[in-house]
């Protein structure tokens, strides 16, 4: 196999005793491909983050629920949140104890918070009128709320998820109506978290949303928690060199909040980070295949099975994933060109990467999305009754093993009432 374009897989044995083309052969496309020692890195990054001894990890399984991915991380010590019963469900088979799991709710009904209660995992509420219903469904109960610190962080509005114009958490002003639910349904509340957005690369913002929130937890004696949330951002620009998130300063500035905090609170609370993508995105490799080329009015089109119910970051935020080319044969790319990138949906946003410069494509290639990990698989779909990818995971020996099988035609049709 010729590794035609390839140098940030190439530089991490990304594909370990295997190869992206024998991968594709074996197991079709799309593919998604994860590498397990990289993934047990990033977890032991963020555990090291700061100089505190009661710091807890809790992975976001939104941006990659997997089974198997999850059993590596709840072996690297980490615990887990959740956003559904599902994610309940599916975190308790990956064996994460109940009081491991941090069940963040937005605008659920009843039965989900019964679900939640009856389940035995931790609860955050994330308005004051879910904070009563709780309250209502379970008086005498233990609860935490999401904070909005009034301001947010991301690399897309629809993943800011703080500030004056996002949907999430309760505003600083709504406090004393808080302290008047928690007192009237005897409710104890155990903990309070915050979500700012997704993908900062610098920890400005961060470091204020913590301030804020530290000063809001000093108004509430006995916090067993304060989440400070996750949205650690990681370079989805590799090819061109782009700078990692310095987890080192950020780590000993939060420090130094943190213990700051502690001493005047008098209590050695947990403190807890939530991220998703820092943990996945970069365990993670889509595999496609090139079907097609053509021109259409200058503008050069590769035609793959890549399609947006594979991977619809692109489309939905503009988001930018570095690609790579993997080639059976020995033909050489003797000229780059300004190509995109595009799938097999039937709509013209349907595209991966647009007016990228690569090294000529050939049908029959293999490409390569980098950093898709998170929010990849997890946010795929059935849309044009397109099957799902399966899912391979390199192992820490280098050897390939299916995590997931491919959707079949079967599964399409399987909750239909006939």
């Amino acid at each position: 196999m010729n590794y035609i374009y390839s140098a940030v897989s190439s530089e991490k044995k990304f594909f370990g005793n295997s190869d992206p083309v024998q991968l594709s052969e074996k197991y079709g496309t799309p593919l998604y491909v994860y590498n397990e020692n990289i993934l047990r890195s990033r977890c032991r990054d963020l555990k090291g983050l700061i100089s505190y001894s009661n710091f807890t990890v809790n992975f976001s399984p939104k941006a990659n629920g997997n089974l198997e991915l999850l059993k590596i991380v709840r072996s690297e010590g980490l615990r887990v949140d959740a956003m559904s019963p599902g994610e309940i469900y599916v975190n308790k088979m990956a064996g994460f104890k109940p009081e491991e799991i941090l069940f963040i709710s937005n605008n659920v009904g009843e039965d989900e918070f019964r679900y939640a209660i009856n389940a035995g995992v931790k609860i955050s509420v994330d308005s004051v009128s879910q904070l009563e219903m709780y309250g209502k469904i379970n008086p005498g109960g233990k609860i935490a709320f999401r904070v909005n610190p009034g301001f947010g962080a991301g690399h897309h509005e629809k993943v800011t998820t703080a500030g004056q114009n996002t949907k999430f958490g309760i505003e600083m002003s709504s406090i004393p109506e808080v302290k008047r639910i928690l007192k009237e349904y005897n409710l104890k509340l155990i903990g309070i978290n915050q979500h700012i957005g997704s993908l900062f690369m610098e920890g400005g913002a961060y470091l204020q949303s913590t301030g804020n929130i530290l000063s809001i937890a000093k108004q509430f004696e006995d916090l067993e928690f304060i989440d400070l949330g996750g949205g650690f951002g990681i370079p989805y620009r590799k090819q061109a060199n782009q700078a990692r998130l310095d987890l080192k300063i950020l780590g000993n500035k939060l420090s130094e909040l943190i213990h700051t905090f502690v001493s005047e609170y008098g209590k050695t609370i947990e403190f807890k980070i939530e991220p998703g993508r820092y943990i996945v995105a970069e365990s993670g490799i889509l595999l496609g295949k090139v079907y097609a080329t053509k021109m259409n009015y200058d503008i050069k089109y590769i035609g793959t099975d890549l399609g947006f119910n594979v991977l619809v970051r692109p489309v939905m935020y503009d988001s930018h994933h570095d690609i790579e080319i993997y080639r059976k044969n020995g033909t050489p790319s003797i000229k780059e060109e300004s190509v995109r990138i595009v799938g097999n949906i039937c709509e013209t946003g349907d595209i991966i990467a647009k007016d990228r410069m690569l090294p000529e494509i050939f049908e029959e290639d293999i490409l390569g999305v980098l950093d898709s990990g998170a929010y990849g698989y997890s946010m795929s779909s059935n849309y044009n009754n397109r099957l799902r990818p399966a899912e391979v995971l390199i192992q820490a020996d280098g050897n390939p093993r299916l995590i997931r099988r491919r959707d079949t035609l079967d599964d399409i049709v399987r909750n239909f009432i006939i």
